[in-house]
Order: C-alpha cells, then structure tokens, then sequence
C-alpha cells in the first residue's frame, strides 16, 4: 500500500478501505487540471499543521462534490521538504487522527495539486509569478510560525530581492498588482494573536521601504492599503500536530502501508509522509474577502467577524485551555510528570484545572457565539489534554510563563476587579500564581531539583525569591510582596486587586516541606 498507487492506477480499493483508511471521493486528476489552468488559492509553508489542518479541510470541502479546486503549497523555509515530503509521494499525504479513546482514523488527503519552491534562486518561482499574475487567484494564506513574519534592516536594504519571506510575498504582489492591480486575500492561519496584522506589518514594511528607495510607484503601496482590492484578515486556530509518532509508524506498517518513513532534512524539520495530529481542531476566519474564497466552510472553517475572531482567541487563551496549560505545567513540573496525558490521570491536577475552568475563569468569559466555551473546555478536559498520543511535556508548556501568566490569568483577575466580583470566589487561580514562586525555585515536591523552563526572565525572578527556603519554619517572606505586585508579570499588581495576602499564606504552604505541594494542592481542590 503506497500512496502513488492512488495515482497511477495501481490502487486496491478494497483492500484499503477494508483496513480503514479513507480515500479521496473527487477526480483527482480533474482537480489537478482545474487548478493549474485556474488556480485560486497559494498556502505558504509546507509543513505539517498545514496537511494536517488547512488541506485536509479542503480536501473534505472536495469530497462535497461542491467544489473542485486544491491548493498549490509554496514552501518559503525549508526546500528540502518539497524533495522529500511532497515530489515522492504525488503531492499525496496521509493524515491520522489520534483520538483520545486510543483509536485511530486513517485519511488521504489529495487536495494539495502542486508543490513549489518559493524562492527566485528555483524554476518555481516564475511558476508563482504566472499564478500571482492570474485574476482567479482568491486567497494566499501561511503557517509559517510567527517568526516567519519577521524583517531586518538588512534583508529590507535588499531591495527586490529578499530573502524573508514577507519580503518574497511583497514581491509577488507586486506582479499581482502589475498585472493590473487585481484584488486578493491576504490570509494568515498561524496560532498567534491578530495575525493578519503581523502579515501586513511585515508586506508594509517592504513595501514602504521599495517606494522610499524608489524601486516601485507608490500607486504600488495604495494598492496594498486599499481594502478592496487587498485584505489581511484575522484568524484562530487551534490543533496540535506533533512530530511523526513512532506508535503510528508502527500500526500504518502493521497495515502494510509502506510509506510510512522519517524525514529530517537539514534544517532540523521533522515530517513523513503521514501526518499525525490531535481529532480536536478549530479554525474561526474573519469573513473579509475581496475576490471570493475557497469554501473552507464546506470542511468545517467557521467564518466570521474580526471581533468575533478576537472574543474566541481570547476565549481561549484566557479561560479554555491556555490558563489550564499553564497550571498543569506549573504544579506538573514540581509533581515530577513529564507527560500532560498523565497529568489527567492524576485526580488532583484534573480536578484542578477542571474548576479553574469551569469554577474560576467561566463567570467573566465573553461567549464568543460560534463556538461555546463550555463544549470548548470539555473537549480539553475529555479529548485533548488526556489523548494518549499527544507526547506534550509540562516542561515544554512552562517555558516562557512569566510572558504568559498576564494575559492568562491577569485578564481574568482583571474583570474580576471592574465588575466588582468577590475576590473571595478565587482559589485556585490564587493557588496556581502560588506555585509559580514555588516552582521558581526548582525542587520538585520531594526536594530533588528540577530545571525550570527557559524563561527571559527566569533568573531576574528567582533572585527575589532566593531568600526563601523549603522546609524552613521560620522565616522572612516579605520578598514575596516584591514579585506579586509586579505589574509585567502578572498584569496587574496583586495586592491592589486583594489577593496579595491570600496568595502570600498559599505560598507559605507550599514552602512547608516536603509532599507540601501536594498537600496544599489537594488541600484547595476539594475545598473548592
């Protein structure tokens, strides 16, 4: 069983289909057809949140009947993964779902038409510049991690000839807009907050640098600015799709699928042929469009305003799962797990963040309307966090937390404060930034050390609490008032918001001795 045979001809039906695999439903080859001569939509980034995410939806938009175009991938980072993850294998991929019961589902996805090198040095890029060129061109859309976005002085000073990404973007719009300024959606799909405005700052940049230096019209950059000819729209997603696991390598060769091969390439990017991921996903599109779009819908895409796209990222990360995340991964690492699966096995860390969630940080929640916070968390409780195929590590969640606790528990705290609430309904938000100066000091509960996360401000914060020791009876916490009242690391001083003492007397719990974590944890949770 090889994913070619699905092209050439070779392919046994039956014999997939009896082993659960799903196949594609449309006329690949017509697609294919149809998408060269009309292509509508470009994704930049190749790499496995994309097949495992965006084409797949489209590929079940595709299996409709309602539609007939596929996507065209330009890899921007990474040449090798067009060699080696998409030109052996058809353009073709396997996806699999990993699914919190243990089970599996096995599906082709064939909406991926052509795989292209996005860089001048290739024959691809006059390919890119011929589609770039084409009026039925609707969208181009990335996940290219958020640091794809970025620019320097340097690569801007290069005029039209960039090498970062934004600055190959730029320059491809520029044959679009050469080419009669024709309209286009500028789509970001990376899991970063209002991300189409890191598209556009980056696009803005180089091109506001090339009308400067006066290497292109500023008609050019009016073309850019305006809205109806191009958008940069928000979007949240939200799926996880780790690298290729050696569980599912082994049951698809237990299959007899052959193509079930690792692949590093010299940049370090892991991938295959397959693609494994969690079955939990969600992708909520600002619905501004100026030359039509795929109907992502079709497959699941909810599209909407740009202020609803903002109530459900903020949704999410300050209630439904990433304040969960980041509790679990806080008590996780001093309760010595290394793995967030078995963290939900344990009744204390589920029961935990189950109440912050539902208890704590649901009162002031802004119900986004598309999907409801509710459903939203029990798929983490139930789906997500205990999938036993997800190898997510609290260690891996911890790094960066003093950037991350304001906006995931100051903002709750916050409402808290300007809707007048009982700060006396907190405990277990109280108790989790409680940990935290606990964990800074890097003993586990049974007092072996650990090696707290990478953290920008990591030594800066374990200075102010290196006065206090475990176990130690008597002694001086006064320090502790100069890390809660830290507006940049908790978003607002705790002790104006009256959960400074509180979180002061949590603090000294845990400092007790040790098994004193585990103790104040359960402590608080059955008392809450």
């Amino acid at each position: 069983m090889k994913l070619t045979d699905i092209i050439n001809g070779q392919l046994n039906v039956a014999e997939w289909e009896q082993k659960g695999y799903q196949l594609p439903k449309f006329d690949i080859k017509a697609v294919r057809e149809k998408t060269a001569k009309d292509p509508t939509w470009v994704h930049f980034g190749g790499g496995n949140i994309f097949r495992a995410f965006p084409a797949a939806i489209l590929n079940d938009a595709l299996n409709t009947g309602k539609y007939d175009h596929g996507v065209i991938v330009a890899e921007t980072f990474d040449f090798e993964v067009v060699d080696k993850a998409y030109a052996p294998y058809d353009n073709l991929s396997l996806l699999v779902s990993l699914q919190s019961d243990g089970n599996i589902e096995k599906k082709v996805i064939a909406s991926v038409t052509e795989a292209l090198k996005a860089d001048p040095q290739f024959a691809d890029w006059q390919r890119l510049v011929d589609i770039f060129r084409q009026p039925s061109l609707q969208m181009i859309s990335f996940t290219i991690t958020e640091k794809g976005y970025g620019f320097n002085d340097a690569d801007l000073a290069r005029g039209l000839k960039p090498v970062f990404a934004m600055g190959k973007v730029c320059a491809l719009l520029l044959e679009r807009y050469q080419a009669g300024q024709l309209p286009l959606t500028v789509q970001s799909m990376d899991n970063c907050s209002h991300n189409g405005d890191k598209v556009k700052a980056g696009v803005f940049a180089y091109a506001e640098r090339w009308v400067k230096d006066e290497l292109v019209p500023e008609g050019f950059l009016a073309y850019l600015k305006d809205e109806t000819k191009i958008t940069f729209p928000w979007s949240m997603i939200d799926k996880i799709t780790p690298r290729p696991h050696e569980k599912v390598k082994e049951l698809l060769a237990a299959d007899g699928f052959e193509d079930n091969n690792y692949i590093e390439t010299e940049k370090h990017t892991f991938t295959a042929p397959f693609v494994n991921a969690e079955e939990v996903q969600y992708l909520v599109i600002e619905d501004h469009y100026t030359n039509g779009r795929p109907p992502l819908h079709l497959g699941g895409a909810l599209y909407t305003t740009r202020e609803t796209v903002d109530k459900v990222e903020t949704m999410k990360v300050t209630t439904c799962l990433n304040p969960l995340h980041t509790a679990m991964s806080i008590y996780g690492c001093m309760l010595d797990y290394t793995l967030i699966s078995a963290e939900m096995q344990d009744e204390d860390l589920r029961a935990f963040i189950q109440k912050i969630g539902y208890m704590e940080a649901m009162p002031v929640v802004t119900d986004p309307g598309v999907l409801n916070p509710y459903e939203f968390i029990g798929d983490v409780l139930n789906k997500r966090l205990p999938n036993p195929f997800m190898p997510d590590a609290p260690q891996r969640i911890a790094m960066d937390t003093s950037q991350k606790l304001p906006i995931r528990f100051g903002e709750t705290i916050k409402k808290y404060v300007a809707r007048g609430l009982d700060m006396k309904n907190l405990i277990l938000i109280p108790l989790t930034l409680a940990g935290y100066a606990r964990y800074l000091k890097g003993l586990k509960d049974d007092l072996t050390p650990f090696e707290p996360s990478p953290d920008p401000m990591l030594q800066e914060l374990q200075q102010i609490v290196a006065p206090l020791e475990v176990g130690k009876q008597e002694q001086d916490y006064s320090c502790l008032k100069q890390l809660y009242s830290r507006k940049d690391v908790f978003g607002l001083d705790l002790y104006e918001a009256g959960l400074g003492e509180q979180i002061e007397s949590m603090v000294k719990e845990l400092f007790a001795g040790k098994g004193a974590v585990r103790q104040t944890l359960h402590k608080y949770v059955v008392a809450r």
